[in-house]
């Protein structure tokens, strides 16, 4: 069982814009051509941030048309927010917030064996790794540049850095770079 951070980001390091928008990256290809229906098969618990969630929510004509469901993922999924969001219908939500340590635990047990998949945001994302509990980072990085935006993970990570494990050229606008994550110190 990896967690992993599964993520796109713009060659300028943001995975959506200013105002969550992700519409910069569906021009530059087919998921369909990237890793991503291998990664998902392998995946049996989500962790997300509420951005990404609304998103989801103020996209499900969008999602709906391009997975044929307003919720894709089979998977049981936590969804980190402080605030109280509407789930979606026949959709494995579990709302929380906090310590994500005692959430990890859970989608541990949940997920029978198969990897997490820490969705986004970066700041999440971060917060798995500042409690030892991220173990590796598959970075789709595109094409374009955003010139600002949601950051694709906010921390410093120096010493000692991700260690490259491979890279994949994905058609014209991406190439995926797959890093394991060092262990924090103590």
């Amino acid at each position: 069982m990896t967690t992993q951070y599964y993520t796109a980001t713009s060659l300028d390091g943001f995975i959506a814009t200013e105002d969550n928008s992700l519409e910069w990256l569906f021009p530059l290809g087919n998921v369909n051509d990237t890793s991503y229906p291998t990664f998902i098969a392998e995946v049996g618990a989500l962790a997300m941030g509420s951005s990404t969630y609304e998103w989801m929510l103020s996209h499900a004509q969008t999602v709906t048309a391009e997975t044929g469901s307003p919720w894709p993922y089979a998977q049981p999924t936590w969804i980190f927010s402080s605030r109280k969001l509407p789930a979606i219908p026949g959709a494995n939500l579990h709302f929380v917030q906090g310590d994500v340590r005692p959430v990890h635990a859970a989608m541990l047990k949940a997920a029978g064996g198969k990897n997490l998949w820490v969705v986004g945001g970066g700041d999440l994302a971060g917060q798995f790794f500042d409690a030892g509990l991220l173990d590796e980072m598959i970075v789709q990085v595109a094409s374009v540049t955003l010139g600002q935006g949601k950051p694709l993970f906010p921390r410093r990570l120096t010493s000692p850095p991700l260690k490259l494990a491979s890279v994949r050229q994905v058609g014209t606008g991406f190439a995926e770079l797959r890093y394991t994550v060092p262990k924090p110190a103590a």
